[in-house]
């Protein structure tokens, strides 16, 4: 106990441990010289204690005796005890100005600080231990974690009731895709009435037409094949070095008989139809009449074949806010006839191409060897949708590079999505499958035969969307385009795809 009574003797006021270096002023009380000296330097000249004046010119003087005391007392007790460490703070913590323990914090300065710190600069502020200090800004992140939670649940209100709108806007979307549909149903009816009757005149002039066409093209195929012999004959006699074998088998090589004119067959479409422009203006009438369903059918409107030449795929879908916003940037697509492969017939306008068994001729340069066709534009940077019409399953469609390989190099029918430079989605049976680098994801099965196509180079997105009976998105991929894209297509023997057209949309690369 006369231990602990001569350490508190011992104990400077200011940092509240034993004298270092202790300095006695005038009053009489002591101070370590480090603390006193700091104190002076922002406060007036006088005792912490006693707050008795230190005259102007005196000087401190050092505590010889107080000093020789401190001595035995550190001899004699030891290194001190270390405290016990706070498990919220860090022990080692000391002013960098005095290098005592950070023990309070000084709520004007927003800082901790340290017993002397309390003396000189921060004595007129407002302090408070460490351990309440923590505690109100525990209780200040409780309460503003309350406020978030409450916006949290706020969020989830409202996520909700815009998911109850989602479901109403599908529900009355759908209400008048039924409506719609049941108009057209009764449009069909109509029309399948009248199609009976048309299609067997048309099926008996066509018998006859075809095989017109089939005469005059076995002559004209003979006719090719001799001019192609002939010029194999020509192309050899070119390349033959010796003058004397040239000279003689060119006496004697004789070019091919004249072609003669062409016998078109005896075809007339407008004939055939007849009056089924006036059957058309009739049941379009029935289409917008709301009694319609309760009438008999009408005739039949005016029904052209696929096949024909010029024929704009139409869009009987009904019109969905997406699929008109994609029409902003609707393009207007041809085939580019010099790299269709040899076994693809296009129309006369190039926006329709069928597969067909039997070649054209011999494949040209530039053309596909793999039974693909690309089209004549291609684009560069921008937005750019077009929408296509399939008969059937069994085709692909996508974009390419332009350095995507012409010629087959495997067991593969096509070359789309194979390699690093296409990317294609193809439509089987009861299955789609979109392709990129040789690599395949699976999809669900395609249920129409109208789909779209979305390209945007500025953010790096091919999309792929199903028109029919609904629009529906197939699959997205993402990628960085850093060359010009031209769509590509591939289709199996029997197959037909029909680039669609818009009137008002833009057919620029």
């Amino acid at each position: 106990m006369a231990k602990a009574l001569l350490e508190d003797k011992l104990t400077c006021a200011i940092c509240l441990e034993l004298y270092e270096d202790p300095v006695t002023l005038p009053c009489g009380h002591n101070f370590c010289g480090a603390c006193i000296r700091d104190g002076w330097s922002h406060l007036e000249k006088a005792c912490p204690e006693c707050r008795a004046p230190f005259p102007d010119r005196a000087e401190l003087r050092r505590n010889v005796a107080l000093t020789d005391v401190l001595k035995v007392v550190r001899a004699e007790s030891g290194p001190a005890p270390e405290s016990p460490a706070d498990p919220r703070a860090d022990a080692g913590a000391r002013c960098p100005q005095h290098g005592r323990p950070l023990e309070l914090f000084c709520r004007t300065e927003g800082r901790c600080v340290c017993s002397a710190c309390t003396v000189s600069e921060c004595r007129l502020h407002e302090r408070a231990l460490l351990d309440v200090e923590r505690q109100e800004r525990e209780n200040q992140l409780r309460a503003m974690r309350e406020v978030t939670r409450q916006q949290a649940t706020q969020a989830e209100s409202q996520l909700q009731e815009l998911q109850q709108q989602h479901s109403q806007i599908q529900s009355s979307a759908c209400t008048l895709a039924s409506r719609v549909s049941g108009k057209f149903s009764c449009l069909i009816q109509a029309l399948e009435m009248r199609r009976d009757l048309v299609l067997r005149d048309i099926k008996v002039a066509e018998t006859q037409a075809l095989a017109q066409a089939q005469e005059e093209e076995q002559r004209l195929q003979g006719h090719l094949e001799a001019v192609t012999r002939f010029d194999r004959r020509i192309q050899g006699l070119l390349e033959q070095l010796d003058d004397r074998t040239f000279l003689q088998e060119s006496q004697l090589l004789e070019p091919p008989g004249p072609l003669g004119p062409l016998t078109p067959p005896e075809w007339d479409a407008d004939k055939q139809l007849g009056g089924l422009k006036e059957c058309l203006s009739q049941l379009c009438g029935l289409l917008l009449d709301e009694g319609g369903p309760g009438r008999g059918p009408a005739e039949a409107a005016d029904l052209v074949p696929l096949e024909a030449p010029g024929v704009l795929a139409s869009v009987p879908s009904p019109v969905c806010p997406l699929r008109r916003k994609l029409w902003q940037n609707y393009r207007n697509l041809t085939f580019d006839p010099e790299s269709a492969n040899r076994h693809l017939y296009l129309s006369a306008q190039a926006q329709q191409v069928k597969h067909c068994r039997r070649p054209r001729g011999p494949a040209e340069q530039g053309s596909f060897e793999l039974w693909q066709v690309q089209c004549a534009q291609s684009f560069r940077s921008g937005r750019h949708y077009w929408e296509v019409r399939t008969s059937n399953h069994s085709v692909t469609l996508g974009v390419a590079y332009p350095e995507l390989a012409r010629h087959k190099l495997g067991p593969h029918t096509d070359n789309i999505g194979r390699g690093p430079s296409s990317w294609g989605l193809c439509v089987q049976e009861d299955s789609a499958q979109a392709w990129h680098n040789g690599e395949a994801q699976r999809l669900p099965g395609v249920s129409g035969r109208l789909l779209g196509v979305d390209l945007d180079l500025a953010s790096g997105c091919l999309t792929f969307y199903s028109l029919e009976p609904k629009i529906q998105h197939l699959h997205t991929f993402h990628a960085i385009f850093t060359r010009p894209l031209c769509p590509i297509f591939w289709l199996l023997e029997g197959r037909t795809l029909t680039l669609c057209h818009r009137p008002e949309a833009s057919g620029l690369s």
